[in-house]
């Protein structure tokens, strides 16, 4: 929900009514495939033409980078994106493909990079023009991220990394990725550094992309191994040492990036993406006769629903109280909320409509008499990620209880 007319600024008010308008005049065609849920299972070329179009189109219309200054590529105004984003959901168009460059590479680049990186790197991130991924996780280090261990050896005025990063969502497209790793051994947080690398140009010169097959059969993750990979100091964020800080403003911003992949599906026919929110769900419930019966009849059901339905707008309302600077005692906190309980709404809603749809919800994409053309059960499955990408469900509790409501460590 938007703020009202009197509440925003006049250029806000200005910003919104030419993101509608555009949006009314402009509003892509249907999709000539199937699009996946969310940009993190983007596994075609086709899906990723058709999204990176829209991408560069909404760029060129002023409606993506709002708030960055224009030198770097952006349209240098003041708490607009926000205006944007709400006109794009408003307007059901499809997902942004770039979200981990608009969501989290960005805004670190934009802090902690050098000015020529910047002026180098933004203007084609926001554009989609190259899509960006995020080399954190290893096989050894995940939720404990600080014991990451590609490292960084310098030689010269280019450093030779050497390593393994896996659950790289984007990866078999990007073009850069931020990466943190370490470049001193014997130091856990001080030891970390953090970059950005190219990696499509790399492929067979000191880079290895492997897809990790899911199991929704798509291969929107990734391994990626490093083996010797020279790149120019240029491309080091911040200084040396540095990396556990920088990798905070990536992780803050990932927490609350979840807006530019909100699926929609509004107008858009069976090939676009089926929006698996509570307005979906009771219109599933509807349309499944249980018992000789729409399944909305039944109380229990129609009960479940309700509670998501709350759940849902709490959400919303908890997400308004993030632009309200009063409400921010502890910045991190409500991204951090939000990101825990908009994965868990997410799970919860289609293990329920899997439920709901009864015999029927073990039919999955391609088989006609799936309900929804069997989006739920594909949105049940990759649920399971995102209560685990940007630190697991477990990880936020302990972050939330330390940190902001200052309980004792767990141990």
């Amino acid at each position: 929900m938007s703020k009202s007319a009197r509440e925003e600024t006049a250029e806000q008010v200005a910003f919104r009514q030419y993101c509608r308008q555009w949006l009314k005049d402009n509003r892509p065609g249907d999709p000539p495939v199937r699009l996946p849920l969310s940009p993190l299972e983007i596994m075609t070329e086709a899906q990723l033409t058709y999204l990176q179009k829209w991408q560069k189109s909404a760029y060129d219309a002023g409606l993506i980078g709002c708030d960055y200054p224009e030198a770097v590529g952006g349209a240098g105004r003041n708490d607009c994106q926000r205006v944007a984003n709400e006109e794009m959901i408003r307007a059901k168009t499809p997902f942004m493909p770039n979200v981990i460059g608009l969501g989290m590479a960005a805004p670190t680049v934009l802090y902690h990079a050098q000015e020529t990186v910047k002026e180098q790197l933004l203007p084609r991130l926001f554009s989609g023009e190259d899509i960006w991924c995020q080399g954190f996780s290893e096989p050894g280090a995940g939720s404990d991220l600080a014991s990451v261990q590609t490292f960084a050896e310098r030689k010269g005025d280019k450093w030779v990394i050497n390593g393994h990063k896996v659950w790289t969502s984007l990866a078999h497209f990007a073009e850069w990725m931020i990466l943190l790793l370490r470049t001193d051994r014997s130091h856990k947080y001080d030891g970390l550094s953090y970059f950005v690398v190219p990696i499509r140009s790399a492929l067979g010169k000191g880079v290895t992309v492997r897809p990790l097959i899911k199991i929704t059969g798509e291969t929107g993750f990734n391994e990626v191994i490093f083996e010797d990979l020279e790149v120019d100091d240029i491309y080091r964020l911040d200084e040396l040492g540095k990396g556990w800080q920088v990798a905070m403003t990536t992780l803050l911003h990932e927490r609350g990036a979840g807006e530019l992949q909100t699926p929609r599906s509004g107008g858009m026919k069976s090939k676009a993406t089926h929006a698996t929110n509570t307005s979906n769900l009771i219109e599933l419930a509807r349309n499944t006769v249980r018992n000789g019966k729409p399944a909305a009849d039944d109380p229990l059901i129609r009960d479940r629903i309700m509670e998501l339905v709350v759940r849902e707008m709490g959400l919303g309302q908890n997400q308004r109280r993030s632009r309200v600077s009063a409400l921010l005692d502890h910045p991190a906190r409500l991204l951090l909320q939000n990101k825990l309980l908009a994965s868990e709404i997410a799970q919860d809603t289609g293990a329920l409509a899997v439920e709901v749809a009864g015999a029927s919800g073990s039919l999955y994409l391609g088989d006609d008499n799936a309900p929804a053309g069997g989006q739920w059960p594909m949105a049940y499955m990759n649920s399971y990620g995102m209560t685990i990408a940007a630190g697991t469900s477990e990880v936020q509790r302990n972050i939330l209880g330390e940190r902001v409501l200052g309980l004792a460590k767990s141990k």
